[in-house]
């Protein structure tokens, strides 16, 4: 990780968690959960996928004060917890908690927006569903699995999301973003300090299907989901339209 992306994991991670103000489950399981933010707001509803290369060890806690600093102007966020590595997840179980977890949201939202490995999940769902939202906003997404395999990114994280180095030629048809056309359009913010994941695969993913790319000078992987930085001033204005 370079000092640009150590500095802004622990500003977000200095962030004091924003509780909800609801819970709602889609399912049995306890990671089967959505946080409501700004329940009362007549804004855009946004749909959040948090990121983590599919691990449990980053669950949606660490988007909380983002999603709190949507709603405190005048959005509506859905902050969904899915099963993760580690916790009874994988493919095509994470997945398929996407799909349950926008099922019982009921109406498509205004965005349906994914971070790093919630990127991934999000340009899943804008292509599985028919209408996953009006738009789709990813930031920093995983969006070329077969390149993020080939680059070991996160320690071989996509072999084990996709069941093993044997399951991944065989998954990558279903799973990854560059084979799947999305149904609504598709707009990727990505710093190009990121070492996490790199810029290019969402250069891959905008010229395979025509999203529209816009890059943060100098931005790693995390400024985008600070409240008070800049890079989380143009990721509102992409949320806004």
């Amino acid at each position: 990780m370079s000092g640009t992306e150590d500095a802004e994991e622990k500003a977000l991670l200095g962030l004091a968690p924003a509780p909800p103000e609801r819970q709602e489950r889609y399912g049995a399981h306890p990671s089967q959960v959505i946080d409501l933010y700004g329940t009362e707001a007549t804004g855009p509803q946004i749909v959040v996928l948090h990121g983590g290369y599919w691990r449990q060890e980053w669950d949606r806690t660490h988007l909380s004060p983002f999603a709190a600093a949507l709603a405190g102007l005048g959005m509506q966020v859905a902050l969904v917890e899915y099963r993760m590595l580690g916790g009874g997840g994988g493919w095509p179980a994470t997945a398929e908690d996407v799909d349950a977890a926008l099922d019982h949201l009921g109406a498509p939202p205004t965005v349906l927006l994914g971070h790093s490995a919630g990127g991934q999940l999000a340009l899943w769902a804008a292509a599985r569903r028919e209408r996953a939202a009006a738009r789709t906003v990813v930031v920093a997404p995983v969006a070329d699995l077969r390149r993020a395999h080939e680059m070991r990114l996160s320690d071989g994280a996509v072999a084990r999301f996709l069941g093993g180095q044997q399951a991944v030629a065989d998954a990558l048809g279903e799973a990854d973003p560059m084979r799947l056309l999305p149904r609504v359009p598709v707009e990727i913010l990505h710093g190009t300090a990121d070492r996490d994941v790199p810029v290019e695969l969402s250069r891959n993913y905008a010229n395979n299907w025509g999203g529209r790319l816009h890059l943060l000078p100098g931005v790693g992987h995390f400024a985008p989901f600070t409240p008070r930085t800049p890079a989380f001033d143009v990721l509102v204005t992409a949320l806004r339209g």
